[in-house]
């Protein structure tokens, strides 16, 4: 993959710098979303389209992987690779930054005093989840 320019804010952005892909990675860090259908019934409303553009864009990041469902064979499941997994500080660092800003936040209180409390002890219990769950 090819880049625009060697900037580090450019090469994060050129990978997931996006409304949607941001909110993929959500959707597989918090909500345990895994597959295409799951993806298209969040209230973003995201088109077919852009929504395989940016899958496609993730896979060729390595963010993300698909491998066929173990349940429904014809199925993609979709997970996070280590490089995936190794964002979530930053979307941690998201979640607070819009609880402190935004009044209508959906943010879980619990989940917002504990980031608050121990950073790190979240990120590492969260990372194990998650390794556990996309590994």
């Amino acid at each position: 993959m090819k880049f625009r320019s060697p900037c580090p804010i450019n090469f994060g952005l050129e990978h997931f710098g996006d409304k949607w892909s941001l909110l993929i990675l959500r959707d597989l860090m918090f909500k345990g979303r895994r597959h295409y259908n799951e993806f298209l019934s969040g209230p973003e409303r995201v088109s077919t389209s852009v929504l395989r553009d940016k899958l496609k864009l993730l896979e060729i990041g390595g963010i993300v992987s698909k491998s066929q469902d173990n349940v429904k064979k014809s199925r993609i499941r979709y997970s996070l690779t280590e490089k995936g997994i190794r964002l979530l500080p930053f979307m941690v660092e998201l979640i607070l930054w819009s609880a402190q800003y935004d009044p209508d936040t959906v943010a879980r209180p619990h989940y917002v005093a504990w980031a608050k409390r121990d950073r790190e002890e979240l990120i590492n219990e969260e990372s194990e989840r998650l390794r556990r769950e996309h590994l």
